[in-house]
C-alpha cells in the first residue's frame, strides 16, 4: 500500500508539472559529476589543464571563442609571458593582475604545471576542472618531432625509433627542463614526478587524486566524442564546440614506430600509460551512463556536419596547408623542431560577420592569447606576438 501511495503521489506531481508547464531540470549524478538532462545554464567558470601534444590547442581555441561570446575574463600570463610559469609549478602570481582581481577569473587554459592550491587562489569556488589525455604511443612520437631541437634526450638520437631502442642511454634525470617531454609528460603536467618509480600504491593514489581534482578527463584519440561529452557536461550548445584542427603537423613529419617500440613506449612512459588507460575507461563509462552510444554518435555526426559546412564557408583550401602557403602572416602558427605546423587560408569576399567568425576559428593560440590580453588590458604593453585586427 505504501508503494502504491508513493507511486500515486509522484504521478500526481508529474501531472501537475505538465499541467502548469513547469520547467524542471532532471539531473543525473555519477561519482560527483553532474550531467543535466534537460534545460540548464552554461558553466562559465572553467579551468582547463592544457596538456602538451594532446589537441589541447584546439580546445583552447574553443574556450577563447566562448570567452568572447559571453564577455568572460581569462587568467592570462602576466607581462610578456606566454605560459603560466611552465615548467615550474603554477603560482597565482603568474596571472596578470591576480593581486587586484583575486579568485574572480572565468577561464584558465594556458599551459601550466598543475598546482591545485595555487589555482584555487585564482579561480572561483564553483569552477569546473577538466583536461585531456592522449595515447602515450602517439604522444611520444609527436613530442619527439616537435621538441627534437629542445629536449636533450631527443637531440642525442637520430630518430624516435633509435631513441626508444635504448631510451636510458639518451635520457638523463639531471637534465631537467625540456627533458620532461621525453618521459611521462602528461604525468608531469598534472603536477607529479615524471621520474617516479612505477609503484602500484603510488600510481593508484595519484589516479585517485586526479579523479578528486578534475570533474572531467577527455581523450584526444576520440576528439569528436570528447567535444560532445564536454558540450553536454558544460551545458553548452553544439555550435560552441565546433572547431578547426589547430597546431596539427604535416603528415610527412610523422615517424612510424616499430611494433617493438610501440610496446617500449608503454614501459618507458608507464606512468602516462596507466594514466591514459584509467581515464580512457572512465571516459567511455561516462558516455555509456550519461549519454548512450546512440545519442553520442547522433551528436558526433551533427558536429561533423556543422564543421564541414563551416569549413566550406570559410576555407580556401579543403585541408590544412603548410605554413609557407599561408598568405596572411598573422595567421601563421608557431613552428617548432622538425614539425611542420599547418594552418589555413580564408576565402575572399566574406561578409564582415562571417569573416570575423572564420578568422577566430583559424587563429593560432599565441595570436589569440595576445589579442585577448590587449582586449582585457588595453593600458598595458602588448605581448610580442602580433594578432589580426578584428
Amino acid at each position: 500500500m505504501k508503494f502504491l501511495a508513493l507511486f500515486t503521489f509522484w504521478l500526481g506531481i508529474l501531472f501537475l508539472c505538465g499541467f502548469f508547464h513547469l520547467n524542471i531540470n532532471f539531473i543525473q549524478v555519477w561519482k560527483g559529476f553532474t550531467f543535466y538532462q534537460g534545460p540548464c545554464h552554461p558553466r562559465t567558470n572553467i579551468m582547463f589543464l592544457k596538456t602538451h601534444k594532446t589537441a589541447s590547442s584546439t580546445v583552447m581555441n574553443i574556450l577563447f571563442r566562448f570567452t568572447e561570446k559571453l564577455n568572460l575574463t581569462v587568467a592570462l600570463p602576466a607581462g610578456r609571458k606566454f605560459h603560466l610559469g611552465y615548467p615550474d609549478s603554477f603560482e597565482a602570481e603568474f596571472v596578470e593582475e591576480f593581486k587586484t582581481m583575486g579568485p574572480s577569473y572565468n577561464i584558465m587554459c594556458n599551459h601550466l604545471r598543475f598546482n591545485l592550491k595555487e589555482v584555487r587562489k585564482v579561480m572561483p569556488v564553483n569552477t569546473t576542472y577538466f583536461s585531456i589525455l592522449r595515447n602515450p604511443v602517439s604522444l611520444l612520437e609527436s613530442s619527439y618531432v616537435y621538441y627534437k631541437a629542445y629536449a636533450p634526450a631527443f637531440k642525442k638520437s637520430r630518430d624516435v625509433n633509435e631513441y626508444l631502442a635504448s631510451p636510458g642511454i639518451y635520457y638523463n634525470k639531471s637534465e631537467s627542463g625540456y627533458n620532461i617531454y621525453a618521459k611521462n609528460n602528461m604525468w608531469f603536467d598534472f603536477g607529479y614526478d615524471n621520474n617516479a618509480e612505477d609503484d602500484e600504491n603510488y600510481t593508484q593514489s595519484v589516479l585517485r587524486m586526479i579523479e578528486q581534482d578534475f570533474h572531467l578527463i577527455l581523450i584526444a584519440d576520440y576528439f569528436d566524442e570528447s567535444m560532445v561529452l564536454l558540450k553536454n557536461f558544460l551545458c553548452w550548445d553544439l555550435d560552441d564546440v565546433v572547431y578547426f584542427k589547430l597546431n596539427s603537423r604535416s603528415p610527412d613529419t610523422v615517424q612510424s614506430l616499430t611494433p617493438e617500440n610501440k610496446e617500449k613506449v608503454k614501459e618507458w612512459c608507464s606512468l602516462d600509460w596507466k594514466l591514459y588507460q584509467h581515464f580512457n575507461k572512465t571516459f567511455w563509462k561516462r558516455i555509456q551512463e550519461n549519454i548512450g552510444l546512440r545519442n553520442l554518435y547522433r551528436e558526433v555526426n551533427l558536429l561533423r556536419k556543422k564543421q564541414k559546412q563551416l569549413m566550406e564557408k570559410c576555407l580556401l583550401d579543403p585541408v590544412p596547408i603548410n605554413e609557407t602557403q599561408i598568405k596572411d602572416k598573422l595567421f601563421k602558427p608557431f613552428q617548432s623542431g622538425d614539425a611542420h605546423i599547418l594552418g589555413y587560408n580564408l576565402k575572399h569576399d566574406l561578409d564582415d560577420e562571417t569573416l570575423r567568425t572564420c578568422q577566430k576559428m583559424i587563429t593560432p593560440e599565441l595570436q589569440y592569447m595576445s589579442y585577448l590580453y590587449a582586449l582585457q588590458y588595453p593600458d598595458k604593453k602588448r605581448k610580442s606576438i602580433n594578432f589580426p585586427s578584428w
